[in-house]
């Protein structure tokens, strides 16, 4: 399901679009760069108006008319009801249970979704440097609920994460209240091929629902671990015209307010 041109959207944008029906107007989320950021913008051009989005440099209530090429992109600023000094942000707002939603993504995810945002291979002679936790670790922790999107590899979906960013449900079980975390951590995984939820007792990973036109046996290809599906699997309704519409909008916005921005650079 690389393409899928004969479902008239691609996998991405299914993505994009099934992340953001889990939102709702009354949330308050705190939202990360990239796919995050579009799903929730997404919703609130559509089903969810009111939503309060929450960026991690302290822009709150911020309604970006292009998608923000980082936390610090003057457009978060500009847009929002108000901007607090990242302290007061992690603070009184995350740690001070404020936030409903964390929307994280992850460049590798276990099965009980914990998250990697740190090295890929050994940490001290890594093959691939990232950006690190910003702050995801405290959004993964102090979040009521987490949900996570990301694009199905078995590079990215893996049985053991390399490096230990992002706390989701630890070993699995009652993990997370074992070590006095009273969250709910990651209670739903989007991908371009399928929803997952974590199983109620094991908290693994269990796909839900499959979007149109996939396979289970693909989702069993691009994943690093043994899958498990639900006995009573869905079938993800497809984007509406709107919501596809919205999307795209959205991102040929951004596409022409970054390219006016590389230009200015260069000039």
């Amino acid at each position: 399901m690389s393409d899928t041109p004969s479902l008239g959207f691609t996998p991405n944008e299914m993505m994009t679009i099934a992340a953001s029906r889990a939102l709702k107007s009354e949330d308050v989320c705190f939202v990360g760069i990239g796919a995050p950021s579009a799903a929730c913008n997404v919703a609130r051009l559509t089903h969810a108006p009111d939503i309060t989005l929450i960026y991690e440099s302290g822009t709150i209530g911020t309604a970006p008319d292009v998608l923000p090429l980082s936390i610090g992109d003057g457009e978060l600023c500009e847009t929002a009801v108000t901007t607090v000094a990242v302290p007061e942000m992690f603070r009184y707002w995350l740690q001070g249970g404020r936030i409903s939603i964390g929307f994280l993504g992850a460049a590798q995810l276990d099965k009980f979704g914990n998250i990697n945002t740190t090295v890929i291979g050994d940490y001290a002679h890594p093959k691939t440097r990232l950006p690190g936790g910003g702050g995801a670790p405290e959004i993964a922790t102090s979040s009521r609920q987490v949900y996570i999107t990301m694009a199905q590899s078995k590079r990215g979906m893996v049985e053991k994460i390399d490096f230990f960013t992002s706390f989701g449900h630890g070993e699995g079980g009652d993990h997370r209240k074992r070590l006095g975390i009273d969250t709910a951590g990651p209670t739903l995984l989007i991908t371009d091929l399928a929803i997952w939820k974590p199983d109620p007792i094991t908290k693994e990973f269990t796909v839900v629902s499959l979007h149109p036109g996939v396979t289970g046996e693909q989702v069993e290809a691009t994943c690093g671990w043994v899958v498990k599906f639900a006995e009573a699997l869905d079938e993800t309704p497809a984007p509406t015209e709107l919501e596809l519409k919205t999307l795209r909008d959205l991102q040929a916005r951004t596409k022409v307010a970054h390219q006016g921005t590389a230009k200015g650079k260069a000039a």
